[in-house]
């Protein structure tokens, strides 16, 4: 994919009242040039990815795959506040380059989406054949198409919520506190802070995208006679030494706090209300070991959105199954995409 660079150089209004008067939004494309004959499938991506659908989705991006850059043009926009390029805490501060640290605005997922109405319109984009978001990319998907309606054909919102859940919200919190817990994470005079607190609190993440039978399949102690079980202690570790040489404790802290905002029904008189103003044709996606997003949860307020349709894939890798499970993945969205549009 192509990688471009947007900056809003108009005052950035944030939700909770913040403005900024420069921002930068990093997103990619799956050509130079949009030219508005192909199909339009916008994807929007989970809490630590980045706009590079190629490198995190392999399995679904690529020639003759389901995201056929041949076929379709593909954008995805890198979230606000993310370590990959889009301004947030890890961004230099115009008046002297340090990283704005904890001095960058609070901000939510509807702000994340300001942003994409500022990429839709830099590419000419008119209208969205297909808006697909799984985890905190469903938050960004299922909020856009109330904010700009009409604007989406299709809608897949697969292994999230439509509001924050107080499990979540738990499992957000107990990592802000790892990071906290870290005695350089305050003090530091660069982005090398936090970073034991960062591998503490990917490691306690990493639990809540997989499963038992995940572990039981992939980090069983093979030895019948093991002394002390190390395999799965091993992984995790590194697991959390992966992590902290991509991302920074700054955003991931900033982001944790984000998922909190997430209310689709906040001023529009309750979630149920919200939903059944959804104009796309809506493809609910639920994970049968999903303990993130529970498929019986996401089943319960499916059907708020009018003529929607609730399915249940099945994986033994939990909520990370929406990264895993292309096969099941290409079924279910394949006739979404081939779909006509309306002349």
């Amino acid at each position: 994919m192509i990688q471009k660079s947007l900056h809003i150089t108009e005052p950035f209004h944030f939700e909770g009242g913040a403005v900024l008067d420069d921002l930068t939004v990093v997103y990619h494309v799956s050509e130079e040039v949009y030219d508005g004959r192909k199909k339009v499938v916008w994807v929007c991506h989970a809490l630590t990815a980045n706009s590079d659908v190629e490198d995190w989705w392999p399995q679904m991006y690529g020639p003759g795959k389901l995201l056929d850059p041949q076929k379709y043009f593909i954008v995805c926009v890198n979230m606000l506040g993310s370590a990959y390029g889009t301004s947030g805490p890890a961004s230099p501060r115009p008046s002297d380059g340090r990283p704005y640290f904890f001095d960058f605005p609070a901000f939510t997922i509807r702000d994340m989406v300001q942003t994409f109405t500022y990429v839709r319109r830099e590419v000419g984009i008119d209208s969205i054949h297909l808006l697909l978001g799984s985890s905190i990319g469903g938050f960004q998907a299922v909020e856009w198409s109330l904010a700009e309606p009409g604007r989406v054909r299709n809608l897949v919102l697969m292994a999230t919520d439509v509001r924050i859940s107080p499990w979540l919200t738990a499992e957000a919190e107990t990592q802000r506190m790892a990071l906290e817990a870290d005695p350089t994470f305050r003090e530091a005079a660069d982005l090398s802070g936090g970073r034991a607190g960062l591998r503490c609190a990917r490691a306690q993440a990493i639990l809540s995208y997989r499963s038992y039978d995940g572990y039981q399949r992939t980090q069983f102690e093979a030895d019948p006679d093991t002394l002390f079980a190390g395999r799965a202690a091993s992984y995790q570790r590194h697991q959390g030494d992966k992590f902290i040489t991509r991302f920074d404790a700054y955003s991931y802290w900033s982001l944790c706090n984000t998922l909190d905002s997430h209310n689709v029904g906040r001023g529009r008189g309750g979630v149920e209300a919200a939903l059944s103003q959804v104009r796309a044709k809506t493809l609910v996606v639920g994970i049968d070991s999903d303990c993130l997003f529970p498929a019986r949860v996401m089943a319960s307020w499916a059907p708020y959105i009018p003529g929607s349709r609730f399915v249940t894939i099945s994986s033994a890798f939990g909520h990370d199954g929406f990264l895993l499970e292309s096969g099941q993945m290409t079924a279910l969205f394949t006739p979404i995409l081939e779909e006509a549009d309306p002349q």
